[in-house]
C-alpha cells in the first residue's frame, strides 16, 4: 500500500506538488487560481513559474483540478498544481484522490502543506489511499507505480496521530470494499466468517463467536435460518466484540450480510441480480468499523452482529406465505422472499436487545431499492426516533465525506405491518418501501426503540465509476462515518 510520510522539509524534489485554491467562485472559469501559502516555500523560480502558469492553464483551483508542468533539467523535474477548493477536509480529500490518479505513473511525490494542516493531512491521506484503491482477485495486470508520498508540514510529530487515524480509516474502508467486491463464487457465509477470524487474530481485546447452522437452530434464530435454507452454503451469525477496559458506553452494530441474493423463489430479474454480491455491504461496514475502532483503541465497547446467509432458489428455499419465528418468538408473515434482509436483521436485533443490553443500537443494510428512488445514488436513508442520536450520526457521516438524509417513521404507516396469520407482515405492499422496512425493524428494538438508528445504504454502497475518493465498485460506505461517530463517544 502507498507509503505516506510527514516531513519538516522536502528530501526529494523529482515531482513537487503545490496546492492551489480559487480566488473567486470555484465554478468561475475566467478567474485564475492562486497558490496556497505553505510552511516550506518553493524556490523562487518554481513559484514564479507556477504563478505564471495559473492564468495560462485556466485552472480555477476547484478541488480535484490537476495540471502537470515538465521542467527538463530543473529541480523539480515535474511540477503538479493541485486544486484543493475551499481547503477544508472535503476539498483535501478530493484533491488526494485526484493526485493518486494523476501521479499513478510516478514513484514518489512531495507535497507542500499550509501552516494549519490537520484537516489537510486527514483529507489528503484518506483521498490518496481511497482514490488509489483497485480490487483484484489476482496479481495480474498493471499496478500503479506511485509508492511514496511525502507531506511537508511544520511539526510532523504533532500530526502523527492524525496520519494514523486517517490511514486506519482508509485501510478499513478498503477492507470493506474488498469484502463487498469479492465475487459470490468465492464469498459465502463461511468464507466471510473466516475473513473476520483472520482479521482478529492476535488482538486480545477482540472476541469472536461464529454461530453455525446447528447453533442457530438450537437458539431460535428463525429468520437467519429461513433465508439461508435454500443454499448449499449454510448461514452464520458473526458476533465480534471490542472490549476496551476504559469503555463507558456499549454500542451494538448490526449489518446485513446476504452474500448473494437471487431473491429466492420471488426471483429477481437478471439485471437486478448481477450486483447482488454487494448485498452484504452492511456487514462488511460494521465489521470493518469495529476492527478500525480496535486499531485506534477507541474507548467504547462495540458488539458487532453480522447475520450471514445466501438467499438462493432450491427445493428447500423458504416460500412466499411462510411464517418465520424470530429470535425471541415474534413471528413474521413473508409474502416476498426478496425482502429477506429484514428477516436476518430482525433476529440479530432481537438478540441484541434481549441478551446484550447495549446503550445504543445501530443497523446498516443494503435493504431496499426504494432508497435510491427516494435519495439517489449518493445518500443513505437514516431513520431514528431519537433526534440527538440522529443528528450526531448525520454530522459524523457528513464530516467523513459520506452522505445520509433523515427520513420519517410515520405512525399511520405502522398499520401496514399487520398480518392475519402472524405478529407482523414483513413486506407489506403499501409503497414507501424503505420507510415500511424501517418500521418493521423498529418492532424488534424493544426497550432500545428510542436509542436505535437504522440506515438503508443500498444506493451509496456501490459506485459505477471513479468519483473523487470513490472508485468503481464497492464504496465501503459507512465505515468512515461510523468511525467518526464512535470516536465522539
Amino acid at each position: 500500500m502507498l507509503a505516506i510520510r510527514l516531513l519538516s522539509g522536502p528530501e526529494r524534489l523529482d515531482t513537487l506538488v503545490l496546492p492551489i485554491r480559487p480566488t473567486g467562485r470555484a465554478e468561475d472559469a475566467d478567474v485564475p487560481a492562486e497558490l496556497v501559502p505553505t510552511v516550506a516555500a518553493p524556490a523562487d523560480d518554481v513559484r514564479a513559474e507556477a504563478t505564471a502558469l495559473l492564468p495560462a492553464t485556466r485552472l480555477t483551483g476547484r478541488a480535484g483540478d490537476v495540471r502537470e508542468h515538465l521542467r527538463p533539467g530543473g529541480t523539480p523535474l515535474r511540477l503538479l498544481l493541485l486544486g484543493v477548493g475551499a481547503a477544508d477536509e472535503a476539498g483535501w480529500r478530493t484533491a488526494g484522490a485526484a493526485l493518486a490518479r494523476a501521479a499513478k505513473n510516478e514513484t514518489h511525490v512531495t507535497l507542500l502543506l499550509p501552516g494549519e494542516p490537520a484537516a489537510a493531512v486527514r483529507g489528503l491521506v484518506e483521498g490518496l489511499l481511497l482514490g488509489s484503491y483497485r480490487f483484484r482477485l489476482t496479481e495480474a495486470g498493471d499496478t500503479p507505480a506511485l509508492a511514496e508520498v511525502d507531506l511537508v508540514v511544520d511539526d510532523p510529530a504533532a500530526l502523527a496521530s492524525t496520519l494514523a487515524a486517517a490511514r486506519t480509516t482508509a485501510e478499513m474502508t478498503r477492507l470493506a470494499r474488498d469484502l463487498t467486491n469479492t465475487p459470490s463464487s468465492v464469498k459465502n457465509p463461511q468464507w466471510f466468517a473466516e475473513q473476520v477470524a483472520t482479521a482478529v487474530t492476535g488482538e486480545p481485546d477482540l472476541h469472536l463467536r461464529v454461530r453455525e447452522p446447528d447453533e442457530l437452530e438450537a437458539e431460535g434464530f428463525g429468520g437467519i435460518l429461513a433465508v439461508g435454507r435454500g443454499s448449499a452454503s449454510g448461514p452464520r451469525l458473526v458476533e465480534l466484540d471490542w472490549r476496551p477496559a476504559d469503555a463507558r458506553t456499549h454500542v451494538v452494530l448490526v449489518g446485513k450480510g446476504i452474500t448473494f441474493d437471487t431473491g429466492g423463489i420471488s426471483i429477481k430479474p437478471v439485471e437486478a441480480m448481477k450486483l447482488m454480491r454487494k448485498d452484504m455491504a452492511g456487514a462488511a461496514a460494521v465489521v470493518a468499523a469495529t476492527l478500525g475502532a480496535a486499531a485506534l483503541r477507541l474507548p467504547v465497547r462495540i458488539t458487532t452482529l453480522a447475520p450471514l446467509a445466501e438467499n438462493m432458489v432450491s427445493g428447500s428455499a423458504f416460500r412466499p406465505g411462510d411464517i418465520v419465528r424470530h429470535y425471541g418468538g415474534v413471528t413474521s408473515e413473508t409474502t416476498n422472499s426478496d425482502a429477506e434482509g429484514r428477516l436476518v436483521l430482525a433476529d440479530a436485533m432481537a438478540y441484541a436487545v434481549e441478551r446484550l443490553n447495549p446503550d445504543v443500537l445501530v443497523d446498516l443494510a443494503t435493504l431496499t431499492g426504494a432508497n435510491a428512488i427516494a435519495l439517489g445514488k449518493r445518500h443513505g436513508a437514516l431513520y431514528s426516533d431519537n433526534d440527538q442520536l440522529a443528528a450526531d450520526l448525520l454530522d459524523a457521516v457528513e464530516a467523513a465525506g459520506e452522505h445520509a438524509w433523515r427520513m420519517p417513521l410515520p405512525a399511520d404507516y405502522v398499520e401496514y405491518l399487520g398480518s392475519e396469520l402472524a405478529d407482523l407482515h414483513s413486506s407489506p405492499a403499501a409503497g414507501a418501501g424503505s420507510v415500511t422496512a424501517a418500521l418493521y425493524l423498529r418492532e424488534f428494538t424493544g426497550d432500545l426503540r428510542d436509542r436505535w438508528v437504522h440506515v438503508d445504504m443500498s444506493a451509496p454502497s456501490w459506485c459505477e465509476g471513479d468519483d473523487a475518493e470513490l472508485t468503481r465498485g464497492a464504496t465501503g460506505w459507512g465505515v468512515r462515518g461510523l468511525l467518526r461517530w464512535l470516536a465522539t463517544l
